[in-house]
């Protein structure tokens, strides 16, 4: 490129696209980490990790006000798990079963598996119900160092067709799980029934986490996190998918490779605007399908922000849009 041409170059972006970044980023977004939805009634509400699980309530999808957070005192046992624990609870899934919400969440350690998932019951999510009590039910399932090849993080629930619960879960270390629960939703089913579904066997620290099962097309589909979060800009994170009819697996890719031995096709990966994204949910609300999740935006240094992408499907297989990640931003209100 000759000098002129650089110049030209740099006026131009100088005059325009600074512009337009400022103006990307001025209005105020909702910035979350590892994002789940649900609905009750005409509101939506996101629930992500943050201190005591910080939750948002939306309308619309687009315009969010911050609800407030979960547990106003930390769990009882979260020190037992981990001395360290400032608070945050990490990764929470939330699920409606017969007129109760259940809000499932992660005490861990970075970089440990000196973990486990928690859950804890309201009758509601509006904070303004007189119903509205959380009741902590304590530890679903527990990692320990040296005696388990798992993390006991990210839990996500799924029913299968004959209505029994099961929570997916599990972040590098040999891969991801999936266990019976009990009808109550509070503790693990007896006898214990458990099955590998996903793991990448020849990679450094085995980079996969966050699994979340979502049921369509007769198809039970298992969407996964490979690669780094919570990098900023140096982020890699993408969302991967497999299929299986059974919701115990295999679960197989688009090529038919098991998510077991590193499978799984890609749904979406970053861009020049957004360098990652991940810990993906989906959901089905008044007929339309949606992928939700957090990306990493390169204009606002790296700052996680909520996106919520309409999802379709093409040989029953889902496809986002990586063009909406611009179009379709949060606003948060005060």
């Amino acid at each position: 490129m000759r000098p002129v041409s650089k110049v030209t170059h740099a006026m131009k972006w100088l005059s325009t696209g600074l512009l337009f970044s400022a103006a990307a980023v001025s209005a105020k977004q909702v910035e979350v980490h590892d994002p789940v939805m649900t609905k009750e009634g005409d509101t939506y509400y996101v629930f992500s990790t943050g201190p005591g699980i910080t939750y948002y309530e939306s309308k619309d999808l687009t315009n969010w006000k911050l609800t407030g957070r979960v547990f106003k005192d930390e769990p009882s046992w979260a020190k037992r798990i981990s001395p360290s624990f400032d608070g945050h609870l990490w990764a929470p899934d939330v699920y409606e079963k017969n007129g109760k919400f259940y809000l499932y969440y992660s005490v861990s350690a970075f970089g440990k598996n000196t973990s486990a998932i928690g859950v804890t019951v309201n009758e509601t999510l509006d904070p303004s119900s007189p119903d509205y009590k959380w009741i902590d039910y304590g530890i679903v399932v527990e990692s320990v160092p040296e005696r388990d090849d798992w993390n006991a993080i990210d839990p996500a629930i799924i029913e299968d067709d004959n209505g029994t619960p099961w929570m997916s879960f599990g972040s590098f270390w040999g891969g991801l799980k999936l266990v019976q629960l009990d009808d109550d939703m509070v503790r693990l089913a007896k006898p214990e029934k458990w099955h590998h579904i996903a793991s990448r066997p020849n990679t450094e620290h085995g980079p996969i986490e966050a699994p979340y099962i979502f049921k369509k097309n007769g198809y039970y589909y298992l969407f996964v996190s490979f690669d780094k979060c919570c990098r900023g800009v140096e982020s890699t994170y993408n969302v991967r998918v497999g299929r299986s009819k059974n919701i115990e697996g295999p679960y197989l890719d688009q090529q038919g490779r098991s998510m077991v031995d590193g499978g799984g096709s890609l749904v979406i990966e970053g861009n020049k605007d957004w360098a990652a994204l991940g810990h993906n949910a989906a959901y089905t609300f008044d007929g339309k399908d949606y992928l939700v999740l957090h990306a990493y935006e390169t204009a606002d240094n790296g700052v996680q922000k909520l996106r919520i992408l309409p999802m379709s499907w093409k040989n029953d297989w889902p496809v986002v849009n990586p063009a909406d990640l611009n179009k379709l931003k949060t606003k948060l209100k005060k």
